[in-house]
């Protein structure tokens, strides 16, 4: 007589893949909440720990939202969800300041590669629209409203290379940015001097100077990241 074979049993990427499927066909509705671990751990057969990893899984690819002390909720992936979960996992794993030097490293070379494609690629649509914020920037010296616009020119400056992805990932560096810019002294002044490196950035754009372009905002960046660090050692 056969052995009775037994069904393997489901692991964490099983339930995750089973309860995405149920997502993406209304089985669970958006913005309704999930089943509580309990009920999942009785569904399933599986541990804690599992059913735990599982919903870890569903939050990393963007199909639950999970607030502190909420019950996890249904959502339809993002590009933004996605990437801030996977933003907060590497804060988990590295820490918040080793985190930061990366992300200030990812910024450098996604900023200079826009720089560069820039200068040689933009259109008159994309050089209005860098013009404008350039503009803007300089219109808030001095005021609370500068960094927003020293904000806006760099994404302006990113959106050149048409990159959902690298748009999105720029975006949530840059929001944490302005949340740590450091509060000087004299703000008309460095207002000022941000002001005058973004410009000349901006002329070796116009002029189709790639090289130029790259090397004055790695400059400029690099600049803003010490004074950052600085900043955080003294106070």
């Amino acid at each position: 007589m056969a052995e009775t074979q037994l069904a393997p049993r489901q692991t964490a990427a099983d339930i995750a893949e089973i309860l995405i499927a149920e997502i993406r066909k209304g089985v669970i509705e958006v913005d309704s909440p999930m089943p509580t671990e309990r009920e999942l751990c009785e569904r399933f057969g599986l541990s804690r720990p599992t059913v735990r990893e599982a919903m870890m899984t569903l939050q990393l690819r963007g199909f639950i939202s999970a607030g502190s002390g909420k019950r996890p909720r249904a959502v339809t992936p993002s590009v933004s969800k996605i990437l801030s979960g996977a933003g907060e996992h590497l804060k988990d794993i590295l820490g918040d300041a080793e985190t930061g030097a990366y992300l200030e490293q990812m910024r450098q070379f996604i900023e200079t590669g826009a720089a560069r494609e820039a200068a040689h690629h933009a259109n008159g649509v994309q050089i209005a629209k860098l013009r404008v914020a350039l503009e803007q920037n300089r219109e808030a010296i001095g005021t609370e409203e500068f960094g927003a616009t020293d904000i806006a020119f760099h994404q302006a400056l990113v959106a050149v290379v048409g990159n959902p992805v690298i748009l999105t990932l720029h975006s949530m560096f840059v929001s944490e940015v302005l949340k740590l810019r450091p509060k000087d002294g004299d703000r008309a002044a460095a207002d000022a001097n941000t002001f005058e490196e973004h410009r000349a950035v901006f002329q070796a754009i116009l002029d189709a100077n790639a090289s130029q372009a790259t090397e004055l905002l790695d400059q400029h960046l690099e600049r803003s990241y010490r004074k950052r660090l600085a900043m955080g050692q003294d106070g």
